[in-house]
């Protein structure tokens, strides 16, 4: 995370799941780590990656589907 003391921390955390997007690291239609593996992977707890997600649909860059998970809805640069 960025030592950046101004913002939210769910909202640094989505920028840089944004950025991914963006760069096509995470392609259209790949499926994000669970809410906890989210997380440990940004070093922040499972409710702010929770936050980070609600950000990213808010965004349009991704959707949620009730017990299937949270897949990228957007198309990378290579796309």
């Amino acid at each position: 995370m960025s030592p950046d003391p101004i913002g939210y921390v769910y909202a640094q955390v989505a920028d840089q799941i944004e950025a991914e997007i963006r760069s096509g690291r995470l392609p259209h239609g790949a499926r994000l780590p669970n809410e906890r593996d989210l997380g440990a992977q940004y070093g922040v707890a499972p409710g702010t990656a929770r936050r980070a997600v609600r950000e990213l649909r808010d965004r349009g860059l991704v959707v949620t589907l009730p017990n299937k998970g949270t897949f990228v809805t957007v198309e990378g640069p290579d796309e």
